[in-house]
């Protein structure tokens, strides 16, 4: 029996315990806090688990503690729930769902020696298709860190990566949901542009990007390949792949991304 404390009952933690919950996780050993109580309560009807507003109550003989909180609230909770933990009477580990809050200014305000992992999850979480990176700190057991990946997998991939990495898994992973979300609905828009209605438009682009994201996972065939399979020569497509290379699709990607890991880089210095 796992004992498990969702520290913020936001996105990333209902996401979580949507998962849990769905793997057959007792919802009766996962304690979720909120500060707002109505928000708690709407939890515990729709899952079952424990509702609570204390943070040391909630992470009392908690085995593993997720931190799903702002980065900026991330130092003070765990300073909050330190005391508790060091009085479990197993050691308990802190998982943080955070951006930009190293490993190394978690254990500074923590007790020394307590386990620290640091998630970049992302929102698709919410549907059991997250994409979840881990990286263990130094006080971290072997078994410790299968228990969490083994937990996170139950809404999506988990890959272990090292910190020096994490500012580009932001850029990659993290944020990149809001990127297709905004390339769906620019496609959308230019299919209302041509005469369809908004409905059609959606359910065209959204079913595609679905199938073609569901081609690269199941076949392993690298993107580039594919993009040649749909691209007759002076045919429909290849028009369309010119124009978004001469608009600078790429390179915008590319500032996107370096842009996103940028700020992820200045989060953890503040």
């Amino acid at each position: 029996m796992t004992n498990i404390a969702v520290i913020g009952g936001g996105q990333i933690g209902e996401a979580l315990v949507s998962g849990l919950v769905a793997a057959n996780t007792n919802p009766l050993n996962i304690r979720v806090t909120n500060r707002n109580e109505e928000r708690g309560k709407e939890l515990h009807k729709r899952y079952g688990i424990v509702n609570l507003t204390d943070n040391a109550q909630a992470v009392d003989e908690a085995d593993v503690v997720f931190l799903c909180v702002k980065p900026k609230g991330i130092l003070d909770v765990i300073s909050e729930i330190t005391a508790t933990l060091d009085n479990n009477s197993a050691q308990s580990v802190i998982v943080s769902m955070a951006a930009g809050i190293s490993i190394g200014a978690m254990e500074e305000n923590a007790s020394a020696g307590l386990p620290v992992v640091r998630v970049m999850p992302n929102t698709p979480m919410l549907v059991r298709k997250g994409m979840s990176t881990v990286t263990p700190g130094r006080h971290v057991s072997k078994e410790q860190l299968e228990q969490v990946k083994e937990l996170l997998g139950t809404v999506g991939h988990v890959v272990e990566v090292a910190e020096s990495d994490l500012d580009a898994v932001t850029a990659m992973s993290g944020s990149s949901p809001a990127y297709l979300f905004l390339v769906t609905e620019a496609l959308i828009d230019a299919g209302v542009n041509l005469g369809l209605s908004r409905a059609t438009a959606k359910e065209l682009a959204v079913a595609a990007f679905e199938g073609a994201a569901t081609m690269m996972q199941e076949t392993g065939t690298e993107p580039a390949v594919l993009r040649a399979g749909v691209s007759s020569p002076a045919g429909t497509t290849v028009a369309a792949i010119r124009e978004l290379e001469e608009s600078g699709l790429r390179g915008a990607f590319y500032r996107a991304a370096q842009k996103c890991a940028e700020r992820s880089a200045e989060l953890g210095k503040q």
